[in-house]
């Protein structure tokens, strides 16, 4: 049986689009692999970046799942150096339950790691995981603690911080409002800006 050119035609583009939709979405530059490979954290976030967001390509669920835990990887490298922005999209994932299991234990450990660091973003988070009691006991005296030094930082979230953490400080005594100040003045001069 002889094939027509057309029929030929079909069956090659057929085969393309099912490698295509079996091979991995997330496509990383080589030389950025390398980089990150060899310890590059602020490389390693961009290839997690990388696969987080699959380089805008469409994919499966499967695919997204395979593509998320890839990026966890990364971030974790990334964030075993002390790396901010590892430590903070590795919580994301672990908050959102993307390419590993949902573990808001976890996720407020990291937030705390960058916190700790000076990340407003991060003492903003968990401010609001303290006065939830979400990975954290719930705790209002943390939880201003961290605010007040999310809202010290200017930011587009500077005015959020604020207002939650007045929000808060209607749930702490005078008594406590004052330690958590004092909390704060010690780590502005420890930290500063």
């Amino acid at each position: 049986m002889k094939m027509h050119w057309k029929q030929l035609v079909l069956i090659a583009l057929f085969i393309a689009t099912l490698v295509s939709a079996v091979a991995q979405t997330a496509v990383v530059d080589p030389a950025l692999l390398t980089k990150a490979s060899a310890g590059d954290a602020a490389v390693q976030v961009l290839v997690g970046e990388g696969y987080a967001a699959g380089n805008g390509q469409a994919r499966t669920a499967k695919q997204a799942v395979e593509d998320y835990r890839q990026a966890a990887e990364w971030y974790r490298k990334a964030a075993a150096q002390g790396n901010i922005a590892g430590e903070m999209h590795l919580a994301a994932l672990y908050r959102d339950g993307k390419g590993v299991a949902r573990d808001m234990e976890q996720a407020a450990a990291l937030y705390r790691k960058a916190a700790e660091q000076g990340d407003a973003g991060a003492q903003g988070i968990l401010g609001v995981l303290y006065s939830m009691g979400q990975g954290v006991p719930h705790d209002d005296v943390e939880a201003y603690y961290w605010l007040d030094l999310a809202a010290s930082v200017k930011g587009p979230n500077q005015e959020k911080y604020a207002a939650n953490r007045q929000m808060i400080g209607t749930h702490i005594t005078a008594d406590e409002l004052d330690a958590v100040q004092e909390r704060v003045a010690q780590w502005k001069s420890a930290h500063p800006r």
